[in-house]
C-alpha cells in the first residue's frame, strides 16, 4: 500500500495577528479567542433568554454576575501573556470572522458583517443538532 504525502500549509491566515504578543505566547492567543467565543456566546445566549422572559430576575443576576467574572479573567489573562484583547480574533476569509467587530452584532438582529459567533448563536436559538 502506497501513503500518499500531503504538503503541510504553513499560511499564517488563520492565527490571530502576533504584533504586540510575546513569543513565549504561544497558543495563548489562540486560546483566549476561543475562550472570548465562549463568552460571548454565552452573553448572547443570556439577552435572549433575558427579552424572551425566561430568566428570573436571580438567574439574571447570576449569569451577569459569571460573564462579568469570565471576562475579567480573559482580561486577566490578556495582561499575563501581553496579548491585547482588542486583538482576539480570527479572519476567516470569505466566512468572516471568528467574533465579531465591537458593536457590530446584537442577539435577534442581523449583524453587519458576518462571524462565527453569529452563526453559532443562531443555531442554538433556532435549536439545530448536528450529529456525528
Amino acid at each position: 500500500m502506497e501513503m500518499a504525502i500531503t504538503p503541510f500549509d504553513q499560511s499564517q491566515d488563520f492565527l490571530p495577528p502576533a504584533s504586540g504578543t510575546k513569543k513565549e505566547a504561544g497558543l495563548a492567543p489562540l486560546l483566549l479567542t476561543v475562550l472570548e467565543l465562549v463568552r460571548q456566546l454565552m452573553e448572547a445566549q443570556v439577552i435572549r433568554r433575558m427579552e424572551q422572559n425566561y430568566l428570573s430576575d436571580l438567574q439574571l443576576e447570576q449569569a451577569a454576575e459569571s460573564l462579568q467574572k469570565l471576562e475579567s479573567q480573559v482580561l486577566h489573562l490578556c495582561e499575563v501573556f501581553d496579548v491585547d484583547p482588542a486583538e482576539l480574533n480570527v479572519n476567516l476569509g470569505d466566512f468572516g470572522t471568528l467574533l465579531p467587530h465591537k458593536g457590530s452584532y446584537y442577539p435577534g438582529e442581523e449583524g453587519t458583517q458576518p462571524s462565527v459567533l453569529e452563526l453559532l448563536d443562531r443555531l442554538l436559538n433556532t435549536g439545530v443538532v448536528v450529529d456525528g
